[in-house]
């Protein structure tokens, strides 16, 4: 048994507290919400997980201080935007070394730094014992069923990849290592921009070849871009790569695949936004993946056509015909340039 907080009680910090409780570790999961805190208390968490009872031994708090006297391990689910802010209330209360665990999928506008990057930035060092980033195909959904999941926990030293595997892992939960840190991490961000793509083609009316389509042709310019910024081209035929893509491209569970729906059928982002209720990572995601590959002056089509629709007022069609009209070009050409 190990002592773990868990920073954020979404449907995904949930579940994951949901797996470590089961697991029997000593739990403790924070939410910045008291009304939230006590429901969870009573084993229900209905706005993000319908008509699932929580274990009893899965206790919630909105003392921050506390849940970070709590615990060696700490698990960061919250969204991208939210990181440094919490990162910073956490560092006020820090007398240990802890390992960080980050389950978010992201990358943050303007700075372009990865989660791991900037965890690091607002933790000093001598409070890090790692970071570690647990990512992979998983529908909070499904978790908390016990239906089979697996994910990658991704980190450069291998022992502590294995710590929070042996944290997670259990008859329905599997998990893998990684050394691949940036690949991981570009992985489970990127592919949140394809699934906003392949949901707007749905709410057009077009089929599974358009659907098809975009996540492959999707997976080829984000290992393009992964490659560039150092990720191994391996990483994106894996679990964080075309798993994380099929899970979040294919399923209504994908609240960026929902999201993409809900414009495609003619409605605006604002609109969207507040339909949703929720974080969609995949619209803060395309301006960031938009920006790096500028910098990194690498071709991402379908990012740039998501990003004049979402922050330059294209329509959902103009955007289509300019992917479709682009000029020819062999399509191994992407695998030869990796290779």
């Amino acid at each position: 048994m190990e002592k773990v907080s868990i920073f954020g009680a979404g449907s995904w910090g949930t579940a994951l507290a949901f797996v470590l409780a089961q697991n029997g570790h000593d739990l403790l999961l924070w939410t910045h919400r008291s009304e939230q805190a006590e429901e969870i208390n009573g084993h229900t968490n209905q706005k993000y997980l319908k008509n699932i009872r929580l274990p009893d031994n899965l206790i919630a708090t909105s003392d921050l201080p506390k849940a970070v006297n709590h615990a060696d391990v700490f698990v960061l689910a919250i969204p991208t935007k939210g990181i440094r802010e919490v990162c910073e209330k956490i560092k006020e209360n820090l007398t240990k070394k802890v390992l960080f665990v980050h389950v978010s999928k992201g990358i943050e506008p303007d700075s372009l730094k990865r989660i791991s990057e900037m965890i690091r930035e607002e933790i000093p060092e001598q409070w890090i014992e790692d970071v570690v980033v647990l990512s992979g195909p998983s529908h909070a959904e499904e978790v908390v069923l016990e239906q089979p999941t697996t994910v990658s926990a991704a980190c450069e030293n291998t022992r502590s990849a294995e710590h929070v595997q042996d944290l997670f892992m259990n008859q329905y939960f599997r998990v893998y290592t990684n050394t691949d840190v940036i690949g991981v991490e570009l992985g489970g961000a990127l592919k949140n921009i394809i699934a906003l793509a392949v949901g707007i083609t749905h709410g057009l009316g077009y089929g599974d070849n358009a659907k098809a389509a975009l996540m492959t042709r999707g997976l080829a310019e984000i290992a393009r871009l992964g490659v560039k910024m150092g990720a191994s081209p391996l990483t994106f035929s894996g679990l964080t790569g075309v798993g994380d893509l099929i899970v979040t491209c294919t399923s209504v569970h994908s609240r960026n695949w929902r999201a993409g729906n809900l414009l495609g059928q003619g409605k605006s982002i604002e609109e969207v936004l507040e339909e949703m209720g929720m974080v969609v990572e995949g619209i803060r995601t395309t301006k960031a993946a938009h920006q790096l590959a500028e910098a990194y002056d690498v071709p991402m089509p379908i990012t740039a056509a998501l990003h004049s629709v979402l922050f330059d007022g294209v329509t959902t069609e103009e955007a289509v015909n300019n992917l479709m009209g682009r000029n020819k070009k062999n399509e191994l050409e992407d695998l030869i340039n990796l290779l």
